[in-house]
């Protein structure tokens, strides 16, 4: 998964930090809800979180595309 590829982008359960969280939240903040009700929301399993801190942007995107790659 490309959560797991990333270095400077830190995974998180809360998008309240001034560094760049990602969050799934099949597993995180919608865990109790089933994946029906997630997907009535529009929380499918491909929905990630992105929380964009104060890292410089060209960093923020050179670790997105190479965890993605």
């Amino acid at each position: 998964m490309a959560l797991f590829a990333l270095h400077l982008i830190q995974t998180g359960a809360s998008l309240g930090d001034v560094g760049s969280l990602i969050l799934y939240p099949a597993i995180a903040s919608h865990r109790a809800l089933s994946r029906d009700e997630r997907y009535r929301l529009g929380i499918t399993d491909g929905v990630v979180r992105l929380s964009v801190g104060i890292e410089s942007a060209d960093d923020v995107i050179v670790d997105l595309e190479q965890a993605l790659n």
